[in-house]
């Protein structure tokens, strides 16, 4: 039978929306605007910087990083975010949430600034110092994911935490817009005050030199919505969960809480000593009561992120292809390298405008009514069925009065990415797990989506090469192509489906019911009987 809760944690879990909530909101949302932005700018001037540092005189068509090259300034902060959030996810339940909180986002300044600061001697050396400091800013960001998960959960009240986790992390469509919008005012105020000519009628004279500013300007104010914050971040208290269960101090959890809710909390001592010492309260992740308890839980929420990443970091696959279908970025040599930057920013502002932004929005408004194995189930459902309608008749969508249709099919697989799996692989590891594991466990989650990224921003990009070596991208090796590309992502998108049935529903429960906290032994042991998700 169930153990009564300390009444901290339940005036928590019952406490009516207010201040705070927003005010976590934005603090932890904020975090993962900064996340987004410094992710993503990079895709926003990586063409410049083939412009810049890799143009041979005389060429037809102007320099484009080298396939190694492209790879490691794009993928570099995607490695170091996977390590960081390893890392800082076992930090945050040593050291508390907080501590470690700061910690990430001073990391994310500096190395922001630091990457718009990038120097060498030659191309490949600035190119090898910028992906130094990117490497670390990804580090710093991989802190963000466990962290503004687990602090928002343990902060939230139990009806609408689902809504308050995924309001976090749609801050991310927000951050990738801002990166978009940054660009556009950037690149329209130097293409305005620099007239430069297109590639195609002088090479040397569509390059300004001014234009190396421009790079570094974008990367570098991703600086500045995380030094906003930092103030705000170090004011917030511990989270009560982490103060009273996992460093065992009732009376700070019960003081820090007071003050947040302005109420009077008692101090329940002796019964948190009572609660420490159940076995369900001691056992560590490399247990075999964690993988009774806990160890299916965790294979969900891994394998589901890892594969639904590998998807959803695909879609460079044929972000070009719709971009040239509709003209939103023309030939390279009919721009110069300024006006280029400004049609890219356009077209990833507007994608994120109308598709990405929208579908996280979804989820927040509808998690704590739909569930989060509905939305899960549903997202990967409908990103298989739009995968293989892409796929199967992919000649039929390349013929130009058809094109307007891939781009429609195109929106839809990632705005059911958004409005589903992309919203809760984030949620549910901050939920299910106890509170001394839940911060390891949501890193290890979030590494495990990392590693799916790096799958399919870079494994699918040499895949889905032409089996044509005549018209492969400079560079690259033959692969299977898109039309097969397309088959195996949406085969990747049915085993999420699959995996998605591993993964518990925690609408509606406190973190203590779901984790097994305030669980006697019997009922730790009937949770471990079945791991499958409750009813929805």
């Amino acid at each position: 039978m169930a153990r009564d809760q300390l009444v901290v944690l339940n005036a928590l879990d019952v406490a009516k929306t207010q201040l705070y909530h927003f005010t976590a909101i934005v603090i932890a949302g904020m975090g993962f605007f900064t996340d987004a932005y410094d992710l993503f700018s990079i895709s926003l001037v990586t063409k410049l910087l083939g412009r810049i540092y890799y143009t041979k005189p005389g060429a037809p068509k102007p320099g484009t990083l080298p396939p190694n090259v492209a790879a490691a300034v794009n993928g570099v902060a995607l490695c170091g975010t996977l390590a960081g959030q390893l890392f800082f996810g076992w930090l945050g339940d040593k050291l508390g949430r907080k501590k470690v909180y700061g910690l990430t986002l001073i990391l994310m300044v500096l190395c922001s600034l630091a990457s718009g600061l990038s120097f060498g001697s030659s191309a490949n050396g600035t190119i090898a110092t910028l992906c130094f400091f990117r490497f670390w800013l990804g580090f710093g960001i991989g802190g963000d994911y466990p962290l503004s998960a687990t602090i928002m959960s343990e902060y939230a009240n139990k009806k609408t935490r689902g809504a308050f986790i995924a309001a976090v992390f749609a801050m991310q469509g927000f951050g990738i817009l801002a990166g978009g919008i940054v660009a556009l005012i950037v690149s329209a105020a130097f293409d305005h005050r620099f007239k430069t000519p297109p590639y195609h009628e002088n090479p040397a004279a569509s390059l300004a030199p001014q234009a190396d500013y421009i790079w570094r300007i974008i990367l570098m104010f991703g600086a500045v919505p995380a030094g906003l914050t930092f103030y705000w971040r170090m004011k917030m208290p511990e989270t009560a969960r982490y103060t009273a269960l996992v460093a065992k101090n009732a009376k700070q959890a019960a003081l820090d809480m007071s003050k947040v809710l302005n109420v009077e909390i008692e101090v329940e001592e002796e019964k948190l000593q009572r609660i420490a010492q159940e076995p369900a309260n001691s056992f560590g992740l490399f247990s075999k009561e964690f993988a009774k308890r806990h160890g299916l839980h965790l294979l969900g929420t891994t394998s589901t992120w890892f594969l639904l990443d590998i998807a959803f970091y695909s879609q460079n696959l044929f972000q070009k292809d719709i971009f040239t279908a509709i003209n939103w970025i023309p030939p390279a040599a009919t721009m110069n390298a300024i006006h280029e930057v400004f049609r890219i920013a356009k077209a990833q502002t507007l994608i994120a405008l109308c598709s990405t932004v929208p579908g996280y929005w979804f989820t927040v408004a509808l998690i704590d009514h739909l569930g989060r194995f509905f939305i899960q189930m549903m997202g990967f459902f409908f990103m298989t069925v739009f995968m293989f309608a892409l796929a199967i008749p992919y000649h039929h969508w390349t013929l130009k009065p058809n094109r307007i249709g891939f781009v429609v099919m195109y929106s839809l697989t990632f705005f059911f990415a958004n409005f589903g799996p992309n919203a809760t692989t984030f949620v549910v590891p901050a939920e299910i797990f106890p509170a001394r594991l839940r911060s390891t466990c949501h890193g290890i989650s979030a590494a495990a989506g990392k590693a799916g990224a790096i799958v399919g921003a870079f494994g699918f990009l040499y895949a889905a090469q032409s089996t044509d070596q005549s018209k492969t991208d400079a560079g690259y090796p033959t692969g299977i192509g898109v039309k097969w590309s397309l088959i195996v992502l949406g085969i990747v998108n049915f085993f999420g489906m699959l995996f998605t049935l591993l993964v518990p529903e925690a609408n509606g429960k406190s973190l203590e019911e779901l984790s097994g906290e305030n669980a006697d032994e019997n009922d730790g042991e009937k949770q471990a009987a079945s791991p499958r998700m409750a009813s929805v």
